[in-house]
């Protein structure tokens, strides 16, 4: 009664794959959504050394899982999609899967899947938190870093969260406060970000950056503006969120390039 396993998809078809589950089949995406990675300001550090492992991954070279996390709005699942397409406009054949996070208990399978094509690919995983009773974490442990296959030669895992280890911190801290072997506890909801090689943070940008932000955007698209008018509506738009993040700069360049007429 049960279906047959899922046939191993064309690669060649696209550069970018959405794994979906009920039926497992990887869809792949025509074009995908993202930004050039040079308007990418404020995150240097992060961008190089995501840039250096995925390069060294392309290549066949040992790398790093990578886990970005940090404030929100800040690029962390545009800077992974625009470094696939740096790595790929430099020439490598490498692929990406995006794996959305109930998906998780199905990721086994799909490694079955990529383990023997001749293609190199990141799984993709954006906004990965886990609640209180959430135990998809578990079926992420053995893929990250154990297990008797452990992760394909041909696969690494990059995840974004806003959270450095997961998990709530008050889930860690009830952890500690009420069981009855604390440190075990804490170690079995912290192991999971431990198993990343690569930690990234991403921490709120300042009103210097957010216009470079800007700017670079305005640049990048032909919209012509006098400085003071584009800082003076830059900052009353960052005013009225409450915030400066890329996201913020990125709705104002919105709304900015539509005023103007400019089509994105």
């Amino acid at each position: 009664m049960q279906p047959a396993p899922a046939a191993a998809p064309d690669f060649d078809t696209a550069d970018a794959f959405v794994w979906h589950v009920a039926p497992d089949r990887l869809a792949p995406v025509a074009r995908v959504n993202r930004v050039d990675l040079t308007l990418l300001q404020g995150i240097d550090r992060a961008r190089d050394t995501l840039l250096d492992n995925t390069r060294h991954f392309a290549r066949g070279l040992p790398a790093n899982n990578a886990l970005l996390w940090g404030a929100r709005g800040m690029g962390k699942s545009s800077l992974v999609k625009a470094v696939h397409a740096a790595v790929l406009a430099e020439g490598h054949a490498l692929k990406i899967v995006e794996v959305q996070r109930e998906d998780l208990p199905s990721i086994a399978r799909l490694l079955t899947l990529l383990r023997d094509a001749p293609h190199r690919f990141v799984l993709f995983c954006d906004d990965l938190s886990f609640s209180h009773d959430d135990q998809h974490y578990k079926s992420l442990k053995a893929v990250l870093d154990g297990g008797i296959e452990g992760r394909p030669d041909n696969v690494v895992f990059y995840a974004t969260s806003n959270r450095r280890h997961l998990m709530p911190r008050d889930m860690i801290e009830n952890e500690r406060s009420s069981a009855i072997n604390p440190s075990e506890a804490v170690e079995e909801k912290v192991s999971l970000s431990d198993r990343f090689g690569l930690w990234l943070g991403f921490h709120p940008c300042s009103q210097d950056e957010y216009l470079s932000m800007i700017a670079g955007y305005c640049s990048a698209y032909g919209v012509e503006i006098d400085p003071d008018t584009l800082r003076a509506e830059a900052i009353e738009w960052q005013a009225t969120r409450g915030a400066r993040s890329g996201r913020v700069a990125w709705q104002f360049f919105t709304d900015l390039a539509a005023r103007r007429g400019v089509r994105l």
